[in-house]
């Protein structure tokens, strides 16, 4: 049978670059290895794919096989097993990817006595909407890991202490040497004995049982900035749970949720008030005090104000975070229409229809579009 295209086999174009290379190599191994291939013909894909790479990957061979094709490299594929592996160090690197050897020559790994970063914690706080706008004091119940209170965090009975593990000598892992098609390789595994610690403890704390930690509940109090909204995330660096063999703590995220008001909406940092006046406060103009998140606050109503246009109130929003400016509020105007008239109000609004111009015109689009465009809709 003749033999396949290197390239073909890689599935690489014939500028592939050597990390394409390497990366197609990595995940046809992936899939064909023998030792963990269940496909009939593995061992086969396995040997032509290994061919390929290595002949490919070195330059001075994929030069001879651009030009000559096989008959180049003709004979330097041969070895035990019908193929060999050229360079250990670059196989070792894609196959401890890939099945999390140590290498083949015993290259180790990270110790797993080495410090580790605790993970993080989340706690949601909720606020009224004037706390979100202008910030607050809140306490809040975490509750997390803790050193054990009893045995210091050693996990050991007090009195004792915990001892070297014989087994992996206080590394916290062992190796175990398998043998394979492309010859002996190291798997580091996490020590049976101790679990990773590196300490065995014959003498556990009865307190934490020999975790050397302990779940606590402790109340904190937090300070929430000015500005917030509904979805902020407030990181507490070091707030999280505490790291492994003195590793760094994690973080804590407090995730905010703002309540809803009963007359305010918030669009970023302005303040949306829906505000209801009659038709003669509309007509003529008035001054009427109104809600605000600082206190009732005096506003001026133009002569001839219309439903639906919004009067703007500078620096009364929300506060723009860690900034001392401020968004605006929006008073947008709504007519109210009295459904009941005493017979006095009736003759005045009889007098003054007789007065006014009884045609009815289609409000022009523009108006809405300008509305909805200050509203954010």
């Amino acid at each position: 049978m003749a033999q396949r295209d290197y390239y073909e086999v890689l599935g690489v174009s014939k500028s592939a670059s050597e990390s394409d290379l390497k990366s197609a190599f990595r995940n046809l191994a992936r899939k064909y290895h023998p030792d963990v291939s269940d496909v009939p013909n593995a061992e086969e894909r396995f040997k032509e794919i290994n061919e390929a790479y290595r002949v490919l990957s070195d330059d001075e061979k994929r030069a001879a096989y651009d030009r000559f094709g096989h008959a180049a490299v003709k004979g330097a594929n041969s070895g035990a097993g019908g193929y060999q592996t050229a360079d250990f160090s670059d196989f070792a690197d894609i196959f401890g990817d890939i099945f999390g050897f140590g290498g083949f020559g015993g290259r180790t790994t990270r110790s797993r006595t080495a410090p580790r970063r605790g993970a993080d914690l989340q706690y949601r706080v909720r606020l009224s909407f004037k706390e979100a706008v202008f910030g607050a004091e809140k306490e809040i119940n975490v509750t997390r890991d803790e050193p054990c209170s009893t045995c210091g965090g050693s996990g050991a009975k007090p009195g004792t202490s915990p001892e070297t593990c014989q087994q992996c000598h206080g590394q916290g892992e062992v190796r175990q040497t398998r043998q394979t098609l492309l010859g002996s390789m190291v798997q580091v595994v996490t020590c049976p004995t101790c679990g990773g610690k590196g300490k065995s403890i014959s003498s556990p704390c009865s307190t934490c049982h020999g975790k050397g930690q302990e779940r606590k509940t402790r109340r904190k109090k937090v300070s929430i900035p000015a500005g917030v909204d509904d979805g902020t995330r407030i990181r507490l660096s070091g707030e999280g749970q505490p790291g492994a063999n003195n590793g760094p703590s994690g973080d804590l995220y407090l995730v905010i949720s703002v309540k809803g008001h009963k007359y305010f909406r918030r669009r970023d940092h302005d303040i949306l008030l829906d505000l209801n006046i009659n038709i003669a406060q509309a007509t003529l103009g008035a001054k009427v005090k109104i809600p605000t998140v600082d206190g009732e606050s005096m506003l001026k109503i133009p002569p001839g104000t219309q439903p639906g246009e919004v009067i703007r109130m500078r620096g009364k929003g929300v506060p723009h975070l860690r900034s001392s400016t401020r968004g605006d509020q929006l008073v947008v105007i709504n007519l109210t229409v009295p459904k009941r008239l005493d017979p006095e109000e009736r003759a005045l609004f009889e007098q003054l229809a007789e007065k006014m111009d009884s045609e009815v015109l289609p409000q022009e689009r523009g108006f809405f579009e300008r509305l909805m465009n200050v509203l954010g809709g």
